[in-house]
């Protein structure tokens, strides 16, 4: 028997020792059991590629060890997925909400590169030639986009005087 077949035996050993307190320890931390699985086999099949155990003072610590990294590290790639909280556009202390909904929907309705000016610069605090190097226009570009966009907001946002008029 060569030294990989060893190994694989080895670990053939510990996963049948060890694999259901594993997968239980996984399955606390993630509430779900598929990915409780896929941790405990994600850990084991890194072992078998390229894993050496004989470092370790405790293979069962180190395996529980291993597991855990492995469930936190695919929780912290799912929060790079989530998307942002729209609050931390938002959070003044007294919320209109019927405004901010308003102010929402009339962003949306801007061109991409209008949007993104007016997010860059309200919300990111760049100034226009900051966002004209980002987005590769010239910083006037940048300001003029910036201005229409505003109109447009002030358009649907504000209500027009004069709307009844009219309706005489």
């Amino acid at each position: 028997m060569d030294r990989r077949d060893a190994r694989t035996l080895d670990l053939e050993l510990l996963y049948r020792q060890h694999g259901s307190a594993l997968l239980l320890f996984a399955f606390a931390i993630t509430g779900d059991r598929s990915r409780a699985q896929d941790a405990v086999h994600q850990v084991f099949l890194k072992l078998l590629e390229h894993g050496d155990l004989s470092r370790a003072r405790d293979e069962k610590a180190y395996l529980f060890g291993c597991v855990r990294n492995a469930v936190l590290d695919e929780l912290k790639r799912q929060d790079r997925n989530r998307p942002l909280d729209d609050s931390a556009w938002f959070s003044p202390p007294d919320r209109d909400y019927a405004a901010e909904r308003s102010l929402r929907r009339a962003l949306a309705a801007l061109p991409d590169d209008q949007r993104q000016i007016v997010v860059l610069h309200v919300w990111g605090e760049l100034t226009f030639s900051q966002i004209g190097d980002l987005l590769e226009v010239s910083s006037n570009t940048a300001a003029s986009r910036y201005r229409y966009a505003l109109g447009k907001l002030r358009e649907s946002i504000l209500p027009r005087e004069n709307s009844c008029a009219g309706s005489r």
